[in-house]
Parts: C-alpha cells; sequence; structure tokens
C-alpha cells in the first residue's frame, strides 16, 4: 500500500462537479492499493498517517502529528500509485489491486480513520475525481508499506 501524505492548508474534491469532500486545515491522503496488500498494509499506513510529526510545535519544528493538532484528512484513492514505467512510457497498473478488493480496502481504511475521531472527509473510489489542494509548506510524504516488510 502506497500514500501520498501532503499537508495542507485546504482542500476538496469533486465528482461531475460537485463538491463530495472538503477540509479546512490538515492532510490530503492520495492512496493506492496493491494487488498482494492485506489488513497489515492497511494498518501500518494508518498508523504512519496518524502519527506522523508534520505540523509545528511552538518552536516551528515539525514534532506534532494531525492527532496533535486536529486536523482533518481527505482521503483520495489513486491507484496510479501503482504505475510502472520501467519499460516503455505508458504506465502498466498490473499490480495495482483489482476494482473489488481495493475497495474493499479503501472502505476499510475509511471506517478505521473515522475510528480516530478526526474530520474525514473522501473522494469517490473508481471516480474520475477533480482534487484540489493548498499545500502547505509544501510538505509532501511517501509512505509505501511494502519497504517496511
Amino acid at each position: 500500500m502506497r500514500a501520498v501524505v501532503q499537508r495542507s492548508y485546504e482542500a476538496s474534491v469533486k465528482v461531475d462537479g460537485e463538491t463530495i469532500g472538503k477540509i479546512d486545515w490538515g492532510m490530503v491522503v492520495l492512496l493506492g492499493i496493491k494487488d498482494t496488500d492485506t489488513v497489515e498494509d492497511l494498518n501500518y499506513i494508518l498508523r504512519k498517517l496518524l502519527n506522523l510529526r508534520i505540523y509545528d510545535d511552538e518552536n516551528g519544528v515539525m514534532n506534532k502529528s494531525i492527532m496533535d493538532v486536529g486536523g482533518s484528512i481527505l482521503l483520495i484513492s489513486q491507484f496510479t500509485l501503482y504505475g510502472d514505467v520501467r519499460k516503455g512510457n505508458r504506465p502498466s497498473y498490473s499490480t495495482a489491486a483489482g476494482f473489488e478488493e481495493g475497495r474493499a480496502l479503501y472502505e476499510k481504511m475509511i471506517e478505521e480513520l473515522k475510528n480516530s475521531q478526526l474530520k474525514i472527509e473522501t473522494g469517490s473510489y473508481g471516480a474520475d475525481m477533480k482534487v484540489s489542494l493548498i499545500n502547505n509548506g509544501p510538505v509532501t510524504i511517501l509512505l509505501d508499506s511494502e519497504k517496511v516488510f
């Protein structure tokens, strides 16, 4: 499982011109799910998301987590994080999770994030989405559960 985490001032996602998710301050998470991902991968990414110390403390040092500062999370499914361009120029998505398997893990991630008591907004799994954000910093972190196990 991969996640691109962007600290943001504000962010939103639209589907068919309608805003379906919006946060004021927190993080945007683009989540890619691989065909071999399990709940163990999900739990790793979840722990990292909630505990990443990417917010400034009173001394201006990135020393606080989203839980510490009470920010919001906008979670967006992003199968293209598993685009492989090592051969040629057109990405291959052969290692991305199938639609139903990916959706099940995405929905499980939403459920687990909502247990954090933070404000959680989401995109629409498998939809053509328009994501807007004002990146704060900019701070962008890449998480990958495969590099851990």
